[in-house]
């Protein structure tokens, strides 16, 4: 991004005059400005101040002056800005959305303290700091303000990030403090994330990083967490200043933060992962940025400043006009402004994500805006300014989007098919689907209200050709599966999305109803269909009716009217729907029944009453009558029963009327006694569900109020006395048993025997049953009752009444099951027969009469045959064992199959009888193969082959008679029946019979006869292809002799002898047809050609008429021009254009040129009216005097030319002068200098230019130059010799120029140059003027310079007094001694200017050696910069202490850079460690790293320790003899002296095995440093020594220590750290965590498992040992007195008895452990055990006498 400067909105004052605020309109419509007076001016977005208004004191009592405004900022809607000022209050004010309307004062929040800031996020109440350190909010709808949270410092700063959601505060101690009022799910920290190094004034949240800046001239970018990230460093900058002020991009992708004079802009690169610094924008006295406010689309940036301006600029990374229709400006990587050049509105288009927005497309009739970015996708409406951004992966951009839906976009790709709605954020639904036809797919988002329905979204689409599937894209489930039986080609969802219109391929209309999943066909052969927007009615065409749907619930009901053009189109504006119908020349509208529509969508919208009113105002019809029916059904539903009972009453239901007055009766006194409409009261609930036929319903509503007798009641008077029986019993009702009989008695009175014979068989009473059932004339309901009751069968006379009564009744099958239960087998056998129930019979028969099956089976049959059921006969005669009938029964069913299988089982002579009747069949069928086999079978071959004949199948009959037949008899049979067809006139039979045995001249010379050439040959070209050629020009020649003259054309051409078929014509004078042919075949110029003969053939007038009328008589003449028929092209021109005379006189010239015959040419040529011509012919041939005649008879203006041509051939004769003499005769002196310029005759050239152009000699003598110059070498000599001429005519200006042009692209030779350019300036020297000899010498010196001649280039300087010059000559040729000699002898005062210029040569040079004589500290900080560390040191030591350690400083700290720790140690032990205090961080840096070293506890580590030790000792005493001397930093380094020679003497006992326990001593007194060295390193290796030692408590609980601060440093704190071991030591428990770890793993495990077996060990204790003091022995301090004791020097441990001092104060042995390690010292004869004596010797004083002390 960067900042383009627009335009200044308020100039700046001469003085300050600071803006305080600036803040700009969330709908980007206004910037509010506050200037230093208070008033706050109000600019549109273009920058013209509109408006203004003054702000006002808390108190007036105070004055105006009394406060400064800290804060402005607009509300979200845009129509209110809060001020915050420095007398405590907080105002808002009410502004509006006009321009000029009045400022209200709406709210005001009185604070505690000044406001020092402010700002009003989005979605977000006001957010204020205040001088007192609190972060507040206020609310405007409470007009309360309440603490969000507070620190003890200033608020500098507030900053929120791009969703508004959380903020950042910056205070005056650099703390900058974050806080969410939403977490987004980020699960970033709330609280103090970061310490800046100064007060943040300048705080920006941009994306996912926080940048602050203030006075120290740095900018620090800090990480999600508060961790530096990146860090801009202007501190070496000595024009820049302190930073004042940030303001971010709206989409946090770029930050521009103000300075004096400056705005600095730092850009996100995605890629990389950080920040960027684009280019500055600095602007001149600008002075100071006080404020900075960045428009909220991200395209302008507003800069207020301490003087009073308020500058704007533009911000954006590009610009591109699309389709010359709308502007895009980049104003971030995700962040576009789409603008409309012609209305001139804008839309915004962001990537929530940060993605970087790669390309925008506007498509969809420039209406809808697409954009990539590399993992989403970027969607628009900008008609409604409806945004989308959805995840998508970069699939190549092979996407299709399709925008005919308003609502939502399709998105196809690879097969599946994405829909997005506009404004939402995620993707509606993902189908796959291969058909992306905007009719084929079907979206309805919403479209309509309906009642009780929130979110309604459903789309139809199709799955394959044939199904449709519709899904609900709310909950993601597919509603239904339409399955078709044809190809569907429109389908369309109705706006409330219940039903669906498809049509098919064959104009078949549906309608799919999706609630009830049924599907119904409502038209045919349908043209157009639509749904009526806003409405269910549909509007289709059949054939010459336009088909009107008013209820498309009843789709039956239609109203039809003939039409008698094609619907074009559907409009409904205005209340007022037409369907527009073209009729050919005119389009007529027909106007639908608005108030029918209006039905459709009053229901929809639940609107009942609405309804009603329209329907009353129709009159009765079909599709009125389907309209009440609806809303009765609708009302109902609704309970508006009212309405019900005047849809009942129109339609003339009159009970149900009748039965709804009475509800709405009921409903009314309800209404009266339980309030509301009464409709929820008992009885009018139960009387609805009576109504819609849900008994059970009300029955239950009436039991639910323990209303038994209603219940009872309603059951009665419908006549349901069982389920009014069932309530009362269910309920123990007192009256059932009289409610049963008054029931028995009322079926008895009204004749229902059968409903009493129920009732008395549910009683018990079988036998009052059996007779009312057998009164009743049911016996079968008798007999089923008699069998299922044991008492009852044992009655033989009631079952003999009802057997009786059954055989009467005919229901034999009843009877017989009666008798078989019976046991009478032999009577229940003859009823199943007499019954025909043959099923009943078998199985029966199979268990008692097995012989009597097969008879059974057999009568079963042909009972079956009887009934015509054949098929099912078929199995019965087969288990009967007759299988001819079941042969019969096959065909006459036409089971052929079965027929078959049974026929195959039979014996060939029963078979062959069926076999030709099965032949037949599939005969018939045109299974021809299965009729061949059965015909074979049946020994019919013949029948066979007459069957293939007659379908034509010669192929197959012929593979078949070749089976049967010898092959003559064959080819005999097929001849003999081709003939007999030829006879009849069947050629294509006769032929596919010659053609079948391979006879297909025979069918050529059938087709000869009969003059059917076409098919003769066709088969010529299939059978004898190589003689086609030649049959068609036989053919054509038979037919041109029949005067067949159109056939033989055809056979011509088609033989490719086109041009026979036009001789062919011509003989016959038939030109219009050669005409033709040749047109056609031969294209336009063969067609010229025969119309030129035609017209040749006929001759005077006639053939003109006749070119006139083909077009052609100019191309005729032409043609005859150019073919030589001059006389021909005469008479047409004479006779039809006299203008082209002249044309065929000048080609006929240039025919007889050609033919060398000049003279009747040149007569031809004059005739023409071209008499040049003429001459040039001569002239080309050289005839001189014959052109010269022509030219002055006919032509005067050529005589010029043919002097000119004779010139020419002079020249090329090399007759100069006679060559010169001609042109100048033709007064062509330009032709001779020209001519001699070719020849390079240059003198000649310029001799003639001289005399005759002078005008041109010097553009003559340039290109001389030129010519010269482009020469090279030979060039150079002849400039050099023109130069000579010049110099010798004492043309020296000329001369000079001359010199002057030689230059390195004529020559290489440096010493031609030097010589050429050094003379041009002695020439000048000589006879020039002072100023030109000057101009000439700065001309030649560089040149010199530039090759080198430094020297010349010098001298001619100083020649020409020119000493600057001449000096920096001889700088740029290293020639250092001659520009010092020069200088101090001619001009002394640039000796300093020399000097300076010599060493920035040497430091360029990077010759540090030279340098140091010239500049040692330059010299010194060059090889620095060279890495010649070693080089600078010992240079440096020579230089003196100070300069040495400034350098040994910097190598020291560049080594600890490269963590080479122990070479910068050797440095310092090499030269001393002085008492710099820039030099402390180094020792301890020095100190920390050997500290925290691995390996260093043991005997090869001794030297190392040593070296620490040596150089802290050298620092101390240095330290004593300067300024820091006993300063808590001397202690510092003191104590780090004393750990240093712990260590070391701890390496020197590892040496010795009798000095282990010396060693373990020491590592146990270091612990009592752990707050300087690392603590898990240090009791790791004091548990590890006390372990060996033997320790074995003190072991376990510093190994257990060790093992507790690995897992503090894992989990990164020591709060979980017990200290209860160490509470009576001196070992330290603040200690800094080490921030990693220095022990391996493998050895940590170790120490858990021995820690682990230890802690089961009861021998060992968790203590530490105590001494005699009872205090831990490692302890200086006893807890029991507080005395302090000195440690040893030896062991660190504390000196209680035998102690042994030293000279030095402080320090002191224990004698055990000096006696100790003195006797090891002598036995061993350790060097680093002398070593720690030594050094014991220099640090304590003198040592106490190296011998055994018993004292």
């Amino acid at each position: 991004m960067q900042l383009k400067h627009m335009k200044t909105l308020l100039s700046p004052q001469d003085g300050a005059a600071k803006i305080t605020a600036l803040a700009w309109a969330p709908n980007n419509n206004k910037l509010a400005v506050c200037t230093v007076d208070r008033v706050i001016l109000l600019y549109d977005e273009q920058g013209e101040r509109r408006d203004k208004f003054s702000t006002k004191p808390a108190d007036s009592k105070f004055g105006k002056k009394s406060y400064t405004v800290k804060g402005l900022a607009f509300s979200p809607d845009s129509s209110k800005i809060a001020v915050g000022q420095t007398d405590n209050i907080i105002y808002v004010y009410k502004i509006g959305e006009e321009w000029g309307e009045k400022k209200v004062i709406c709210n005001k929040f009185v604070q505690q303290s000044a406001v020092t800031c402010l700002m009003w996020p989005p979605d977000n109440s006001i957010i204020f700091g205040l001088a007192d350190g609190k972060v507040r909010v206020a609310n405007v709808k409470t007009n309360k303000s309440s603490t969000v949270y507070g620190t003890e410092s200033y608020v500098v700063s507030l900053a929120h990030n791009t969703s508004g959601k959380g903020l950042l505060s910056g205070h005056a101690d650099g703390s900058v403090v974050r806080y969410f009022f939403e977490d987004e799910g980020t699960g970033e920290s709330q609280g103090k994330i970061a310490t800046h190094s100064c007060p943040p004034y300048a705080l920006s949240w941009a994306g996912h990083s926080i940048v602050a800046a203030g006075c120290d001239k740095r900018i620090i970018v800090y990480g999600k967490e508060g961790r530096i990230i990146q860090q801009f460093d202007f501190t070496r900058d000595p024009e820049e200043h302190e930073f004042t002020v940030a303001a971010n991009s709206p989409s946090g992708q770029s930050v521009v933060i103000g300075s004096y004079n400056r705005l600095r802009v730092f850009n996100w690169g995605p890629r990389r992962g950080m920040w960027e610094e684009a280019k500055m924008k600095e602007i001149p006295n600008l002075y100071t940025i006080t404020a900075l406010a960045w428009k909220k689309d991200g395209s302008r940036l507003v800069a207020g400043t301490l003087c009073g301006g308020v500058e704007l600029f533009d911000c954006c990374l590009r610009r591109a006009i699309y389709k010359n229709k709308f502007e895009m400006t980049y104003v971030g990587l995700s962040q576009v402004i789409v603008k409309n050049l012609a209305s001139g509105t804008r839309v915004v288009l962001k990537s929530h994500y940060g993605y970087e927005i790669d390309e925008v497309k506007i498509l969809g009739k420039d209406r809808y805006l697409v954009g990539h970015t590399s993992d989403t996708l970027l969607l628009g409406d900008l008609l409604t300014n409806k945004l989308s951004e959805i995840p998508w992966q970069n699939t190549g951009g092979n996407e299709k989007f399709f925008f005919e839906n308003e609502t939502v976009c399709m998105i196809f790709n690879a097969g599946e098919l994405s829909l997005v709605e506009y404004g939402a954020n995620e993707i509606l639904g993902s189908v796959r689907t291969e058909f992306m036809n905007p009719h084929l797919i079907s979206v309805r988002l919403n479209e309509r209200k309906q009642l009780g329905v929130d979110d309604n979204k459903k789309m139809a689409y199709l799955v394959d050709l044939k199904t449709i599937s519709i899904m609900d894209l709310v909950m993601g489930f597919n509603l239904a599966t339409v399955t078709h039986d044809s190809k569907i080609d429109w389908l369309e969802l109705n706006e409330t999305g219940r039903k669906l219109l498809f049509r098919d391929k064959r104009l078949k209309l549906q309608l799919y109803d999706i609630d009830s999943q049924t599907k119904s066909s409502i038209l045919n052969y349908c043209t157009f269909v639509q749904w009526v927007p806003q409405s269910d009615v549909v509007v289709a065409q059949n054939r010459g009716n336009l088909c009107v749907w008013y209820n498309i619930d009843s789709p039956e009901r239609v109203t039809m009217f003939p039409i008698k053009g094609d619907i074009v189109d559907l409009e409904r504006t205005e209340g007022k729907t037409d369907v527009i119908v073209n009729e050919g020349v005119s389009t007529i509208s027909y106007t639908l029944d608005e108030g029918l529509i209006e039905f459709g969508t009053a229901t929809d919208d639940g609107d009942y009453s609405r309804a009603v009113a329209f329907l009353e105002t129709l009159e009765m019809s079909n599709e009125t009558e389907a309209m009440w029916k609806t809303l009765s059904k609708l009302s109902l539903e609704a309970k508006q029963l009212h309405i019900a009972e005047r849809c009942y009453a129109a339609l003339g239901d009159v009970s149900k009327a009748r039965y709804l007055r009475n509800v709405n009766k009921s409903a009314e006194e309800a209404k009266k006694d339980i309030g509301g409409d009464g409709t929820h009261h008992y009885v009018v609930r139960a009387k609805l569900a009576v109504l819609d036929k849900q008994f059970k319903e009300a029955e239950a509503i009436y039991l639910e109020q323990n209303n038994i007798d209603e219940a009872m009641e309603m059951y009665q008077v419908l006549h349901k006395w069982d389920e009014s029986i069932q309530v009362a019993e269910a309920k123990g009702h007192p009256e059932v048993e009289s409610l049963r009989r008054n029931y028995y008695q009322w079926l008895m009175d009204t004749g229902q025997e059968e409903k009493a014979g129920e009732q008395k068989e549910n009683e018990g009473d079988y036998h009052a049953a059996i007779n009312l059932y057998m009164k009743a004339g049911l016996p079968a309901r008798a007999a089923r009752l008699a069998t299922s009751q044991e008492e009852l069968i044992r009655n033989q006379d009631i079952i003999q009444r009802i057997a009786a009564a059954l055989i009467k009744g005919e229901f034999y099958e009843r009877a017989g099951d009666l008798f078989e239960k019976l046991g009478d087998n032999q009577r229940a056998l003859e009823c199943y027969r007499r019954g025909q129930a043959y099923r009943r019979a078998v199985e029966l028969s199979r268990n008692v009469y097995p012989q009597m099956v097969v008879k059974l089976e057999e009568e079963w049959g042909d009972h079956l045959m009887s009934q015509k059921q054949m098929d099912a006969a078929i199995n019965h005669y087969i288990e009967a064992g007759c299988s001819l009938k079941a042969i019969e029964a096959a065909i006459q069913s036409r089971q052929w199959n079965k027929a078959v299988q049974i026929v195959e089982l039979q014996d060939a002579s029963v078979a062959s009888r069926y076999y030709h009747k099965i032949a037949k069949h599939y005969s018939s069928i045109g299974d021809y193969e299965a009729a061949e086999k059965y015909y074979v079978r049946a020994d019919m071959p013949r029948e066979a082959i007459d069957m293939y004949t007659n379908v034509g199948k010669w192929e197959a009959a012929h593979r078949l008679a070749v089976t049967c037949m010898k092959p003559e008899d064959v080819a005999v049979l097929y001849i003999t029946q081709a003939q007999q067809m030829e006879a009849q006139g069947k050629f294509r039979e006769a032929e596919r019979l010659y053609i079948t045995v391979d006879e297909p001249d025979l069918a050529i010379t059938m087709y000869k006869k009969q003059h059917q050439y076409d098919h003769m040959v066709r088969l010529v070209k299939h059978y004898h292809p190589d003689l086609l050629q030649d049959t068609h020009l036989h053919l054509a020649k038979e037919l041109e002799g029949e005067t067949s003259l159109r056939q033989a054309e055809y056979h011509y051409t088609e033989a490719d002898d086109w041009k026979a078929a036009v001789n062919m014509y011509r003989a016959h004078d038939m030109w219009d047809e050669a005409y033709r042919v040749a047109k056609a075949h031969g294209g336009i110029t063969a067609a010229k050609q025969v119309a030129y003969l035609w017209a040749k053939s006929l001759g005077g007038d006639s053939a003109v008429k006749l070119l006139n009328k083909f077009g052609l008589l100019e191309a005729a003449i032409d043609y005859a021009a150019e073919n030589c028929a001059f006389e021909f092209a005469f008479d047409l021109a004479r006779s039809g254009m006299k203008n082209k005379m002249t044309d065929i006189y000048l080609k006929h010239a240039m025919y007889l040129e050609d033919e060398g015959k000049f003279k009747e040419a040149e007569a031809e040529f004059i005739k023409a009216g071209k008499p040049k011509e003429a001459v040039l012919m001569y002239v080309h041939n050289q005839d001189w005097d014959s052109a010269q005649h022509v030219a002055e008879e006919h032509d005067p203006d050529s005589v010029a030319d043919v002097l000119v041509g004779q010139a020419r051939f002079s020249f090329e004769q090399k007759e100069f002068q006679k060559a010169e003499a001609f042109l100048l005769r033709a007064q062509r002196p330009e032709l001779a200098v020209k001519y001699y310029k070719n020849a390079e005759m240059w003198q000649d050239a310029l001799r003639v230019c001289k005399e005759y152009i002078p005008h041109k000699l010097q553009q003559l003598q340039d290109e001389y130059d030129r010519e010269v110059l482009s020469r090279g070498s030979r060039g150079a000599d002849a400039l050099i010799n023109q130069a000579k001429e010049w110099e010798a005519s004492g043309e020296y200006g000329r001369a000079i120029e001359c010199y002057l042009k030689v230059t390195s692209k004529q020559t290489t030779d440096a010493n031609i140059l030097e010589q050429c350019w050094t003379k041009a300036a002695e020439l000048a020297t000589k006879f020039m003027g002072v100023d030109k000899a000057m101009e000439i010498t700065s001309m030649v010196c560089p040149r010199l310079a530039d090759i080198g001649k430094y020297d010349s280039a010098g001298e001619l300087y100083l020649s020409a007094d020119m000493i600057k010059e001449a000096i920096d000559t001889f700088m740029e040729g290293e020639e250092w001694d001659k520009a010092k000699r020069v200088a101090k002898e001619l001009e002394p005062r640039y000796e300093r200017y020399v000097d300076e210029k010599y060493k920035e040569f040497l430091k360029n040079q990077g010759k540090a050696e030279n340098l140091i004589g010239v500049d040692v500290i330059a010299a010194l900080d060059m090889m620095v910069n060279q890495g010649q560390w070693e080089k600078c040191i010992e240079t440096a030591e020579k230089q003196g202490y100070k300069v040495l350690h400034k350098y040994v400083a910097l190598y020291a700290t560049h080594l600890i850079k490269d963590n080479n720790i122990q070479k910068a140690l050797d440095l310092y032990v090499r030269h001393g460690a002085p008492a710099n205090p820039q030099n402390f961080n180094i020792y301890k840096r020095i100190c920390m790293e050997i500290f925290a070293a691995p390996d260093t506890c043991r005997h090869e580590a001794y030297k190392g320790w040593a070296d620490l030790r040596d150089m802290l000792l050298d620092l101390s005493e240095n330290m004593t003899k300067s300024p820091d001397a006993n300063t808590p930093q001397h202690e510092e380094f003191e104590s780090l002296l004393l750990i240093s020679h712990y260590y070391a003497s701890r390496s020197a006992c590892l040496g010795q095995a009798s000095l282990e326990s010396l060693a373990a001593k020491l590592s146990i007194s270091l612990l009592r440093h752990t707050d300087i060295i690392p603590a898990d390193k240090a009791f790791y290796e004091a548990g590890v020594a006390a372990k060996n030692e033997g320790l074995e408590n003190m072991a376990f609980v510093f190994l257990n220590r060790f093992l507790d601060l690995t897992e503090a440093i894992e989990e990164g704190s020591l709060d979980m750290l017990d200290n209860s071991d160490f509470q009576e030591t001196d070992i330290p428990f603040e200690i800094p965590l080490p921030e990693r770890q220095l022990i391996s793993e493998d050895k940590k495990e170790e120490i858990k498992e021995w820690v682990l077996a230890v802690s089961m060990d009861q021998k060992v204790e968790q203590i530490l040992d105590t001494d005699e003091r009872d205090t831990y022995v490692g302890s200086l301090v006893a807890i029991n007195t507080g005395i302090r004791s000195l440690p040893c020097v030896i062991s660190g441990f504390p000196v209680l008895r035998n102690k042994l001092e030293f000279k030095r104060p402080g320090k002191a042995a224990n004698k055990d452990d000096w006696n100790k390690f003195l006797m090891a010292t002598k036995m061993s004869h350790s060097s680093e055990c002398q070593d720690v004596l030594k050094f014991i010797g220099q640090w304590c004083g003198a040592t106490p006498n190296p011998s055994y002390s018993f004292q």
